[in-house]
């Protein structure tokens, strides 16, 4: 998986530049080229970073098949993605979440009355990730709420049994998503709970990687992101529903069953249906090629009959 990134990192530097030159906003901030039906060749994407380094994956794949097609591709976050969207930037958003009533509706109020159209491409089971330092194996979403939730009474690691000695002040640094992230607003949701706010205090870190990056440093560590930016510099836990019963490991099996409390599809937002150079890039997304680049990078594929239970 490692070396699957390298490559990445590699062509998103010369994706960036390439697509760069060949994509520009008009002067009203609109995208310019492809759009949902406007005939160009131009596919400019924003959104979730969760999804960033699929998107690229993708790009470099599809433009190396179809040479006049360029894909401007970056992040920010999912809510980023969205807002943009809604402001008629982008010909695609990505996004680790679903768009919510708010959004819609002035995404109706901004594009004359037109609805977004939502396509789910890919599966990522959100792992949670420690340091490969702490013996612990599994943990539960009762736990999870009681170490990020507001009011929550857990903050060292003993009072979850745990004799984690590489962290000799025992307290749990929870590391998290900046507030605009899709894998953010999931997390609250799923784990939390509606009603519930993140606790003070937590390490806030823009992208997925860096999540992962700060927990392989970080003894006393624990956060949460995509099982695709897993490397030998973590572990991530077996998660259950409920303290006491047997942990689920995320996989691409368990994700698509649901046996893994936390799996979730991602999407890409389009400004009505897909049409054109968009709808292309979308149904290539969703064929073979592009599922086995979801594979690749580390994300579960659809499942062949392209349903996905809603969580």
């Amino acid at each position: 998986m490692r070396q699957i990134r390298r490559g990445l990192v590699a062509g998103i530097v010369a994706i960036s530049f390439a697509f760069a030159l060949g994509c520009e906003k008009k002067k009203d901030g609109t995208a310019s080229g492809g759009g949902s039906g406007s005939g160009g060749k131009t596919i400019v994407v924003d959104g979730s970073d969760t999804m960033v380094n699929l998107s690229q994956a993708w790009a470099e794949a599809y433009t190396k098949a179809h040479p006049d097609v360029h894909i401007q591709v970056s992040g920010g976050g999912s809510g980023v993605g969205i807002a943009s969207l809604i402001g008629g930037k982008l010909d695609m958003a990505n996004s680790s979440r679903k768009m919510d009533e708010k959004e819609v509706a002035k995404f109706k109020e901004n594009n004359a009355g037109k609805e977004p159209k939502e396509h789910i491409v890919a599966i990522d089971a959100l792992a949670v990730y420690i340091n490969p330092k702490n013996p612990m194996e599994q943990i539960s979403l009762e736990e999870l709420a009681e170490i990020y939730g507001d009011g929550g009474k857990l903050d060292k690691w003993s009072q979850l049994g745990v004799s984690n000695t590489a962290c000799p002040g025992d307290e749990i640094t929870r590391v998290s998503r900046q507030n605009n992230s899709g894998t953010y607003a999931y997390f609250r949701e799923h784990v939390l709970g509606k009603k519930r706010d993140y606790k003070n205090g937590s390490i806030d870190q823009s992208g997925s990687k860096d999540v992962v990056a700060l927990v392989a440093k970080t003894p006393c560590a624990i956060g949460y992101s995509g099982m695709g930016y897993k490397t030998d510099d973590v572990k991530w836990l077996k998660v259950s529903k409920k303290k006491g019963e047997t942990g689920v490991a995320p996989s691409i099996e368990t994700a698509v069953n649901g046996a893994y409390p936390i799996s979730r599809p991602l999407f890409i937002d389009t400004p009505g249906e897909a049409t054109g150079v968009v709808k292309d890039f979308i149904d290539w997304c969703d064929g073979p090629e592009g599922q086995k680049i979801v594979k690749d990078v580390g994300f579960v594929p659809l499942p062949k009959d392209k349903t996905v239970a809603s969580r």
